[in-house]
Parts: C-alpha cells; structure tokens; sequence
C-alpha cells in the first residue's frame, strides 16, 4: 500500500501486487483439487490392496476358483446336453469337485476367523472409500461371518441336504459359488464392483443370485445384512 499527501489530504491507493495476492488463481484451485484427487486415489489403491493381500494370502494354499470355474463351465455344459440322461451323466462327474469346493470354502472361513476384526469389514456403502470401515462412522458388516454363512450353503447344496434332484442342485450350487465370489469382490472392492463382475462374468444380477441359493443361505445372509448378532460400528 502507498499513501499519497496532497493538500492534506492522505490518499491511500493500493500496490500493484496487492489485488494479486487477494485474487483465488483458478490454476490454484485446479491443482488443489488434482492433489486431492491423486491423494484420495492413493489411498483407494492401497486399502484395496491391503484387502486383497490379506484375502489372497489365504487363496493361495486352496483351489476355490478352479473348482469354482470347473463346476460352472461343467454345469453349463450338461445343460446343453440334447438328452435328459446324458445331463444327469455329465452332472455326475463333478461330484468330487463339489466335495473339494464346499471343504475348502470352510478352510477359507476358518483361516479367517483368525484375523483381526477391524481388517475384515465390509461398508455398506455402494462405493468404495478409503479406511472407511476404520475412521468414519458408517454402517459395516464382519466379513469373517459372511465367509462362514457361504461355506455352511456350499456344504449343504453339496450333501444334497434338502434331496434335490441332479439339476437342482447343480443350480443351487451355482448360485452360492457366484455369492460368495460377490463377497470376496465386495470385501476386496466395493459393493457396486461387485455387482458389476457379477453381471459381466455370470450374465446374472446380485438379486437373481440372492434368489437362487437355499432358503437356509437366503435367511442367514439377509440377517448378516441387517446386521443381527452384530455389534454396532
């Protein structure tokens, strides 16, 4: 600022640089927000890939998805076989690998158990945020039980518990394994990814699925969902 006298009078009048430094540049605020953006995508990654470290570290040992994609490709391929008789012969075949699947969706459960709590939440939110389920007040589910609630189905459908026929069960059986891989990209992703793998890998929506498995699997995953027996986060 300079102040300039004339007949008395003091007239103040401003320096050039100072209008500048009063002025927001919109360069400023555009790299303001892209620092913000990159910090908020950085953050996103490393979660999830503290989420799927921590899930994979209990794959490794097991051959859930190869069992997984042996049985859905095996299905669909009795499904389309001309005669009755030969789809219950080609159905026959995966037996063991129903066995083995349903096994090792309960080792799966069981390793889990052994983490932390707070490591195995799941929001409830569409989206992902990052530490979300550690830092903000939001409505989250233990991820822990879920895994438990898919392994009791699996064993189910793969015991024939309710003494369903061949192609029954096969389609029940389909339907916990597409549900329990929601959960897993739920866990790893968000919600929203989820449901979209769903749709491009299997063509069949979270509903359709959700309808699909036993009314045992239904029941107990709707109360997980409403968050019964859960403590409040």
């Amino acid at each position: 600022m300079e102040a300039q006298r004339g007949s008395g009078t003091a007239v103040v009048t401003a320096c050039p640089g100072d209008r500048h430094k009063e002025e927001t540049h919109p360069m400023d605020t555009f790299s303001a927000l892209l620092v913000g953006l990159l910090a908020g995508w950085a953050l996103r990654m490393h979660d999830q890939r503290t989420r799927i470290t921590l899930l994979g570290r209990h794959l490794a040992n097991l051959q859930i998805e190869r069992h997984m994609e042996t049985l859905t490709q095996g299905y669909t391929r009795a499904i389309h076989e001309a005669t009755e008789a030969r789809q219950l012969q080609v159905l026959a075949r995966f037996a063991q690998a129903e066995q083995a699947v349903a096994a090792q969706a309960q080792r799966l459960a069981d390793a889990l158990q052994k983490e932390d709590a707070q490591a195995t939440r799941i929001s409830l939110l569409p989206v992902h945020i990052p530490y979300a389920t550690r830092f903000l007040p939001i409505p989250t589910r233990d991820f822990r039980q879920v895994l438990q609630i898919h392994a009791a189905g699996l064993r189910r459908a793969a015991d024939n518990v309710a003494g369903w026929d061949a192609k029954t069960r096969a389609y029940h059986l389909s339907a916990e394994l597409y549900l329990l891989q929601h959960s897993c990209h739920w866990f790893c992703k968000s919600r929203a990814v989820a449901n979209a793998r769903l749709m491009l890998r299997h063509q069949v929506d979270y509903q359709k699925v959700l309808d699909s498995v036993s009314d045992a699997t239904r029941a107990a995953y709707r109360q997980w969902l409403q968050g019964a027996g859960q403590a409040a986060h």
